[in-house]
């Protein structure tokens, strides 16, 4: 498999969910337990609101992580119990992206979950490439080179490792579910190592859990 490499531009930062700390985490200097056989997930009580909240808004099926890497929160409503900082944008066609983030001297800890509503066709970022001083901008795919897939509670999720906007620099795992597409992202940055980041992507598939809209 290979690394994520460097895109040509960093592309527009869509406002998303930060790594959060909370019930479960672990802490960010540590390896992340490899996912053995998967147990029946949950939604913590103290996040359930925040993600029924995001269904309810988005008006559509979200997936609420069980767990994420320390010493972030998946806490999106209310008082961020966790370090560092989270955002969430839900558009007009109910597409959202939540950003869990935390950094310091020593490294980031940056969590992306994704919903594109109405398409599971992978979305398109812009890139640019300047030569001679003369810049060319394109439409690229967001997510490219993909490396395998990982099969858990019915989902199939494919993983990309060469990612552009809100993603760049992460890994991401990207599946479809009642005609929308879902991802959930890590980037590979210190003080985690590739395959902590690999581990702990594997974690949070396993322990997603689908909130319906209310109503």
């Amino acid at each position: 498999m290979r690394r994520p490499r460097l895109p040509l531009l960093p592309l527009l930062a869509l406002a998303v969910v930060a790594p959060l700390s909370g019930c479960g985490s672990q802490s960010a200097s540590s390896p992340s337990p490899a996912a053995s056989q998967p147990a029946a997930a949950v939604c913590p009580s103290d996040w359930a609101a925040g993600w029924q909240r995001l269904a309810n808004r988005a008006g559509a099926p979200v997936y609420c992580p069980g767990w994420v890497p320390s010493p972030l929160s998946g806490q999106i409503s209310g008082q961020y119990p966790g370090q560092g900082s989270r955002s969430v944008t839900v558009n007009k066609d109910g597409s959202y992206l939540v950003s869990l983030i935390w950094s310091d001297a020593s490294g980031e800890v940056h969590v992306n979950f994704g919903g594109y509503l109405h398409s599971t066709a992978v979305p398109r970022c812009d890139d640019v490439e300047t030569t001679n001083g003369t810049s060319v901008r394109t439409k690229v795919p967001c997510f490219s080179d993909p490396s395998g897939t990982y099969r858990v509670h019915g989902v199939t999720a494919t993983l990309y490792t060469v990612n552009r906007g809100p993603d760049q620099w992460h890994l991401l795992y990207a599946w479809k579910y009642r005609g929308s597409l879902y991802t959930v992202s890590q980037h590979v940055a210190a003080p985690l190592t590739y395959s902590q980041v690999s581990g702990d992507l594997k974690r949070m598939l396993n322990e997603l859990v689908l909130v319906e809209p209310a109503g």
